[in-house]
Order: structure tokens, then sequence, then C-alpha cells
């Protein structure tokens, strides 16, 4: 099947907990590379995110309003199977070091081969994301320090708001 930028549709899948400048570098980069982009909250209940999903799904919607061809939804279950389902024929992936490729390269063979018309788009972080994670964002934050132009004000507010309250 031969990918079309135009015309093409394809998942970036994540937790987005929270979303990030790293992540919405991506999404940028994404929504000019694809005619139309999903950003797509893996409803993992085995996991315990800071904020639930409705809470993820409102920031991302705030956070790609400036681009008509992005959407926020969330699935559960296999990310190739809910991919087919949208009719996408690719996965936006971000890599910021080796050890990101060494992990995606494994889960982008399996899903080829569980899928194999829906290719898998690897881009590096911006030089200037390449250090974020919504893991280290969420850590520096609950334990006071500085997260301005790390994640959009909104979520920042939302980060702190959160950090006053497990600390009271």
């Amino acid at each position: 099947m031969a990918l079309s930028p135009g015309s093409a549709l394809a998942i970036y899948p994540g937790s987005f907990d929270p979303i990030t400048y790293g992540h919405l570098d991506l999404i940028e980069r994404g929504s000019r590379l694809f005619g139309r982009l999903v950003v797509s909250i893996l409803r993992n209940d085995k996991k315990q995110p800071l904020f639930d999903v409705e809470e993820r799904m409102e920031m991302l919607r705030e956070a790609v309003a400036g681009y008509p061809n992005v959407e926020v939804d969330s699935f559960h279950g296999l990310l190739v199977d809910y991919a087919a389902r949208r009719g996408a024929t690719a996965i936006l992936r971000g890599i910021r070091a080796v050890s990101d490729y060494e992990y995606e390269l494994q889960m982008a063979l399996m899903n080829r081969r569980l899928q194999p018309d829906i290719e898998t788009v690897f881009l590096l972080a911006g030089e200037a994301y390449s250090f974020i994670s919504s893991r280290l964002v969420k850590e520096i934050c609950g334990l006071g320090g500085n997260i301005s132009g790390l994640v959009p004000p909104g979520v920042e507010a939302r980060l702190r708001e959160r950090a006053a309250r497990d600390k009271a």
C-alpha cells in the first residue's frame, strides 16, 4: 500500500500523562506529514496514571486546538487493531535516544507482523525536547521544581494543582 501523505491517516499513540512540548513537537511535524493525525491515549488499567483518560484527553484537545487535521481519541487493546479499525496507514512514534529505538523497533516489527499494511514512522525528537519525558516532568513538579517550558501552561497549572493536592 503506497503512503500518500496528503490523504493518509496516522495514529500517534501514547499515555500523554501529561502531554509535553516534546509530544507537541511530534504532533506539529506529524500534522504536516499526514492528511489526518489521531493522537490517541492507550487505556491501560495496569498503570496508575496521574491524570485519568478524560483529563488527558481534555489537556490534549486544548494543546492541539490549532491543528485542524489533528483529533484526540483513546483506545484499549492492540494498537494495530485500533489503527486498522480507524483506517490508518501509519503509526507515528517518537525517538529520543538509542534506548527508545531498541524498544520501538521491537514493537514496530511485531506490529508489522500483525498488520503488514500499517507502517510505523519514526520521527527523531527535536533537539530542544530530546530530554523531556512525562515521567521526569511529574517528578520535577512533585518536588517543587520549575517545569515551565516543558509543558503547555494549562498542563503546568493542572500539574501544580495536583501536586499541591497530593501534599495536603
